[in-house]
């Protein structure tokens, strides 16, 4: 071990609130550290001595100072890749390529890390070239170092214990890293799934509260015809509905994963039994059940669930960008706007206009879904731009839907909790928009015909008397009549049909 200057580690927190190593920063460059030294086939280098990762993640912070975002920002990743190496370890032991004390040994670090410890050392960015290499490499080391100090060696003393020959016997990045990318998306979407399904309760409850309540519907930004409160926020409830059943279709597709594949896919130095094993070992530790592909070629080089993923995502995040649009229309004002609703206020909304509050939740929302919109574009071109056996670009694929998957969980829970729990209906304004819209006109039609309503209709607008008021005046229909037409069931469909209503009908056409 040796001792030297040169930047110290710092940790920083992630977005999930993990602590998140960075080399280097904000410290003082002079400080000195402890280190031991390490060696690859391109030379040493100094590792900081109580580091569990080594030589390969210290060349790839130097390779790739990109996103500044560490691999423990999502922790998922982390947890799924521990589960494939402990599968691995399993399967090892089971088939006797490796002494069951080592695969012990890994077995133990792994569920270590599964149990929350050791993240903070994935230090390395998202980000990264070599096709998620560096990714798999620092797993190993940082489980080969803890196994090495369970056995109460130096870090570092891979004569002992072995990131490559022990840590990753029979596995190739190429088919651990898409398998832990698919089983940390599993993962991300059943967080996310758990979410949406709340704030489908949410909007469903909101729907059964302001049943009874009438408003003005609108097509095309224009008035149209009656309708509930009710029904409008039930509507948004279906629409997620819709989604909440895509998002899980998805789930299936991702456990068929390519362990044992290794390098290209034909499974070269890993024993013929060994796919079956850790595939049994992997649906045993994640608790999903694992398919291996028929065809380990094509699994290693297609990429094309990743797309399927990223699209449905963002089909569900635009659906819900568009219902917060409408909340935004919904609660416009509070004077001059549609003034139907009123979210909660969150935050003071103007550093120059006193007593403004702007709808801050429904706009945070949309803006996730135009992030996931452009994640979106970026896994397809990513997904398009691999060649032959191999795409070179799956961390940029799995950083963009880590990331959309976290955001839009998150934005499911602030949505729910911060706006949509708490909003309520402006009563009054909705009746007096519902007795001064002309929409109401069109339930007249089947009685008093479409020329007289449209006469009716034209003759409000320009004298502001409520259509209900014109109809009496002019002796078309009686103040019983009219209220049993106008009722609140009839108009927004809730009770299609009120019972016989003798009125003279329209005359028949010739």
């Amino acid at each position: 071990m040796v001792r030297t200057t040169g930047p110290a580690p710092t940790f920083m927190t992630s977005d999930d609130g993990v602590p998140v190593y960075r080399p280097g920063l904000d410290e003082d460059p002079e400080a000195p550290r402890a280190m031991r030294m390490e060696r690859d086939s391109l030379g040493e280098m100094p590792i900081p001595a109580d580091a569990y990762w080594g030589i390969h993640t210290a060349r790839a912070l130097e390779n790739f100072p990109i996103t500044r975002r560490a691999l423990s920002n999502h922790p998922n990743l982390v947890i799924a890749l521990a589960m494939v190496k402990q599968a691995a370890a399993r399967a090892n032991k089971e088939i006797g390529v490796i002494r069951p004390e080592r695969a012990d040994l890994i077995d133990q670090v792994c569920q270590e890390i599964i149990d929350g410890e050791l993240h903070d050392q994935f230090v390395l960015g998202v980000l990264q070239g070599g096709a998620g290499t560096s990714t798999n490499m620092c797993a190993n080391e940082i489980i080969a170092n803890r196994c090495l100090e369970l056995m109460g060696k130096e870090k570092g003393d891979y004569a002992n214990f072995h990131p490559i020959d022990h840590v990753n016997r029979s596995q190739s990045t190429n088919d651990v890293y898409p398998t832990a990318i698919k089983l940390a998306m599993v993962f991300s979407l059943k967080s996310l799934l758990d979410e949406h399904r709340l704030l489908i309760d949410s909007f469903s409850a909101k729907g059964q509260e302001f049943a009874q309540i009438l408003k003005v519907g609108r097509t095309q930004m224009q008035d149209a015809v009656p309708m509930t409160l009710g029904q409008e926020f039930r509507g948004f409830a279906t629409t997620l509905g819709e989604d909440q059943e895509r998002l899980s279709e998805i789930i299936p597709w991702l456990n068929e994963i390519n362990m044992g594949a290794t390098a290209i896919g034909t499974g070269i130095t890993a024993d013929p039994r060994y796919a079956e094993a850790v595939r049994r070992h992997l649906s045993e530790i994640s608790g999903y059940e694992m398919v291996t592909s028929p065809d380990l070629i094509e699994a290693t080089s297609d990429t094309g669930i990743f797309m399927t993923v990223s699209g449905t995502l963002k089909r569900a995040a635009v659906k819900l960008s568009k219902i917060c649009n409408d909340l935004r229309l919904l609660s416009s004002g509070p004077q001059a706007g549609f003034g139907e609703i009123n979210l909660p206020p969150r935050q003071a909304g103007s550093s120059i206009m006193p007593g403004k509050v702007n709808p801050v939740i429904p706009e945070v929302v949309n803006q996730v879904a135009f992030s996931i919109i452009g994640a979106d574009a970026t896994v397809t071109a990513a997904v398009e731009g691999g060649q032959l056996q191999l795409n070179a670009f799956e961390p940029v694929i799995a950083t963009s839907i880590m990331q959309s998957l976290a955001w839009m969980t998150n934005a499911c829970r602030t949505l729910r909790l911060n706006c949509v729990d708490g909003i309520t209906a402006n009563v009054d304004r909705l009746n007096e928009m519902v007795e001064t819209s002309v929409g109401v006109v069109t339930a007249l039609t089947p009685y008093i015909g479409y020329q007289e309503s449209a006469a009716l209709a034209y003759e409000a607008l320009a004298t502001k008397v409520p259509i209900r008021q014109l109809v009496i005046e002019r002796g078309l229909m009686t103040e019983e009549q009219i209220a049993k037409v106008l009722s609140p069931e009839r108009l927004s469909g809730v009770v299609p049909a009120t019972g016989a209503i003798p009125l003279p009908m329209v005359a028949p056409e010739n």
